[in-house]
């Protein structure tokens, strides 16, 4: 399975120079923990909640600074076309919670370990349908005895 497959989509992003407040109101009213930085069509970074409690208010910024200030210029992103195994080490390795999703060097998409988490929780339903099913059809009885039969 790819990344795309799995990934949210599209992406919250907005500008460099776009306000915290701005910000904050864009992932309330988005119900996101994160924006993507981007400028031109490049990533310049991210911000996350944490992000905004801790180096915005929690540093001191007024709710107009701008959020580069805040933003993580560092990011780890994966390819829409990568299989879910490189996104599943990739978060192992680096002990991010969300990662970028690039297609041609544009960002498309965000995908975060809840994104993993809820396609596990899919994958195990889809395993787990049929097993409750034949569970629920076949009627209760004696357990059978170890090479003979069962006698009440």
């Amino acid at each position: 399975m790819k990344v795309s497959e799995v990934m949210t989509a599209p992406p919250v992003c907005v500008a460099p120079h776009v306000s915290l407040l701005e910000v904050t109101r864009r992932m309330t009213e988005r119900a996101v923990g994160s924006v993507l930085v981007v400028e031109d069509d490049a990533l310049l970074g991210i911000v996350t909640d944490r992000d905004l409690a801790l180096r915005g208010m929690g540093g001191g910024l007024a709710p107009e600074a701008p959020v580069d200030a805040v933003m993580s210029a560092q990011v780890v992103t994966v390819d829409a076309d990568d299989d879910l195994q490189v996104a599943y080490m990739t978060f192992r390795r680096t002990g991010v919670r969300r990662l970028p999703v690039l297609d041609g060097g544009g960002v498309v998409g965000v995908l975060t370990v809840d994104d993993l988490f809820l396609d596990v929780f899919r994958r195990l339903a889809d395993l787990l349908g049929p097993v409750t099913w034949s569970v629920l059809q076949e009627p209760p009885g004696p357990p059978a005895a170890c090479g003979g039969t069962y006698e009440p």
